[in-house]
């Protein structure tokens, strides 16, 4: 945190040197972006993010969205061309009202982003596998919960950032799944996010072998917060890489 002396914004252990959050998902040979946090550049250059094909905001809040003009080099390096945006249409109208200069089939100019807005469908089917949304609340903010199911493997992943509660539509889709990541900003109660201890509680409702926390603040040390949690439940940190 800027101007902050505690002990894990001066810890050396480099999971708790935390960025923004976002995802990048690989089904098949399809790579999908989940939000584009301020440090967008950043996440990309450092974990060698090289392909994006569809870029899906769960919500236009700042440290979501602010990053997506970073996405010009992959329109660049789909022969200058649009990628396709997937959102609800407030997370579309605020892209639209954001990026004004990006809203189109391809960039204005060379090395200009562009933006397809589509919204997103309840499932969202690419062919290699299928994404099924649903909404989370986030405050007076709806956010889409996001379910990935790849076809020839048949992993399952739930994603569902952002959100202070998982309701029985949204725990039912992630039913199977394999790996689960939840919202979990810190120890205290939060009135829009999930704490710590209400999403291992989702987690246990869940009942996916493995969860991890996402979103977390200062507040949380990563070696001494894992110390308290379940065996199934863990802490993501930035760079983490999965396959299922």
């Amino acid at each position: 945190m800027i101007a902050c002396e505690c002990a894990v914004c001066r810890s050396p252990d480099p999971r708790n040197r935390r960025t923004r959050t976002s995802v990048h998902v690989v089904m098949g040979d399809v790579h999908v972006q989940v939000d584009a946090s301020p440090e967008f550049r950043e996440q990309c250059l450092r974990c060698g993010v090289r392909r994006v094909d569809a870029f899906i905001l769960t919500h236009a809040h700042a440290d979501h969205v602010l990053g997506m003009d970073d996405l010009r080099r992959f329109c660049d390096l789909r022969g200058f061309s649009g990628i396709p945006v997937y959102s609800t249409p407030e997370g579309l109208g605020r892209v639209r009202e954001i990026f004004p200069y990006a809203i189109g089939e391809k960039p204005v100019f060379r090395g200009y982003p562009a933006f397809i807005l589509r919204e997103m469908p309840t499932v969202l089917d690419l062919g290699v596998g299928t994404i099924t949304a649903t909404l989370l609340p986030h405050g007076e903010m709806r956010v889409l919960g996001l379910v990935f199911e790849e076809r020839e493997t048949g992993a399952k992943f739930a994603y569902y950032t952002d959100c202070k509660d998982v309701g029985a539509e949204a725990r039912a889709l992630a039913a199977g799944a394999q790996v689960v990541v939840l919202d979990g900003l810190r120890p205290e109660v939060h009135p829009t996010h999930m704490s710590i201890g209400e999403a291992v509680e989702v987690a246990r409702q869940i009942g996916a072998p493995t969860t991890y926390l996402t979103h977390l603040t200062h507040a949380v040390d990563h070696a001494v917060a894992e110390l308290d949690l379940p065996e199934s439940v863990r802490l993501a940190w930035d760079g983490m890489r999965l396959t299922l």
